[in-house]
C-alpha cells in the first residue's frame, strides 16, 4: 500500500505539474498574435491618419474649423492661342461691360435752312428708261449744299428705270440729259428756303418742309431728300424714291392725290404720306412686285 500511495502521489503530481506547465503557456499563446494585431492596428491606423491629414486640404473648410490655412491662389497656364485663352478664361483682362467704351453714335445730318439760289446742272446723260412717250430731264443741285449734281443725277437715273417705277409699265420712257441738251423737265434740290420761293411762284406753300411739282419741273426740298419723312416706315434714301416717283407722277399727268385704300394695305405713290398713312403701309414705287398699281380713293 505504501508503494501504491507513493506511485499514486507520484503521478498526482506529474499531472498537476503539466496543468500547471499548460495553464502558463496558453496565454502567452493568445497574447502572441493580440500584439501582432495590435501592431497591425497601430499600422493602419496610423496610415489610416496619415491619409486623413494629407486629404483634408481638398475637403472645404466650415465656418467651425478653429484652424483656417491660407490657400494660394490657382496658376493661370500659359496658352499659346489667343482665343482659346478668351475662351477658356472669360472674366480675366476683360473689361466690365459697364466701363467698356461705347460705340460713338453717328451725329444728326445737319440741313442748311438756306443757300445761295443758284444751281448746277449734272454734266450727265443717259439712255431711255422704259417704253411709251420721250421724257428728258435734267438734274440741278443748289450751290453750296454738299451734294455732288452728278451722283445725284445717277440716283434719280436709278430710280426712275426701277422695275416697278412709271418707266417699266408703259407710262413713259426717260432719259437723263447733260445742261447742254435740251429737256422736256427739271428735277431741283433745293435748299428749304430756295424750296419754299420756288413752289410759292406756282402758288404752293410748303412751309420749308414740302416738296412741289412747278411749270417746268420738280422742286426736292433738301431737308426731305437727307432726312426722310418721320411718317415713312424706311431709311431716307428709300424716301427719296416715293419723293422722285410722286412728283414725276404729277409731271406725266397723276395730278390728283390719293388716299388710302384700306387698312394694312400698300400706301399709293400718289398719297401725300408725309402728312399720314391713315393706317397704310409705307410705299415708294407705283405698282407693287406683281406690276399692279396701287391706287386708292381719289382725294
Amino acid at each position: 500500500m505504501g508503494k501504491r500511495a507513493a506511485a499514486r502521489r507520484g503521478r498526482s503530481r506529474s499531472r498537476s505539474r503539466s496543468r500547471g506547465s499548460r495553464s502558463t503557456r496558453r496565454p502567452l499563446a493568445r497574447i502572441r498574435p493580440l500584439c501582432a494585431a495590435l501592431v497591425v492596428l497601430s499600422l493602419g491606423g496610423g496610415a489610416a491618419l496619415a491619409h486623413w491629414h494629407g486629404t483634408k486640404k481638398s475637403v472645404p473648410e466650415t465656418a467651425d474649423d478653429p484652424i483656417r490655412t491660407p490657400v494660394s491662389p490657382p496658376v493661370t497656364p500659359e496658352v499659346s492661342d489667343p482665343a482659346r485663352a478668351d475662351r477658356s478664361m472669360p472674366d480675366q483682362g476683360r473689361t466690365p461691360p459697364s466701363s467698356r467704351p461705347s460705340t460713338p453714335k453717328k451725329p444728326p445730318v445737319k440741313v442748311p435752312a438756306s443757300g445761295a439760289g443758284t444751281f448746277t446742272t449734272a454734266q450727265a446723260s443717259g439712255g431711255a428708261a422704259g417704253s411709251g412717250p420721250l421724257r428728258r430731264y435734267r438734274v440741278q443741285v443748289e450751290d453750296g449744299i454738299d451734294i455732288s449734281a452728278r451722283d445725284a443725277a445717277a440716283e434719280i437715273q436709278q430710280i426712275l428705270a426701277h422695275p416697278r417705277g412709271w418707266a417699266a409699265h408703259g407710262r413713259g420712257s426717260f432719259q437723263l440729259v447733260s445742261g447742254d441738251a435740251e429737256a422736256d423737265f427739271v428735277i431741283r434740290i433745293a435748299t428749304p428756303s430756295t424750296a419754299d420761293q420756288l413752289c410759292l411762284a406756282q402758288g404752293f406753300d410748303t412751309g420749308g418742309e414740302l416738296n412741289c411739282e412747278t411749270a417746268d419741273g420738280v422742286v426736292v426740298n433738301l431737308r426731305r431728300w437727307m432726312l426722310g419723312s418721320p411718317t415713312f416706315a424706311g431709311p431716307a434714301a428709300e424716301y427719296r424714291h416715293l419723293i422722285i416717283n410722286h412728283e414725276v407722277g404729277h409731271e406725266i399727268g397723276n395730278r390728283e392725290h390719293l388716299g388710302c385704300p384700306g387698312p394694312g394695305k400698300l400706301a399709293p405713290v400718289m398719297m401725300q404720306q408725309i402728312k399720314g398713312l391713315n393706317g397704310c403701309r409705307s410705299n415708294a414705287w407705283p405698282y407693287d412686285g406683281d406690276g399692279t398699281y396701287i391706287t386708292g380713293p381719289t382725294l
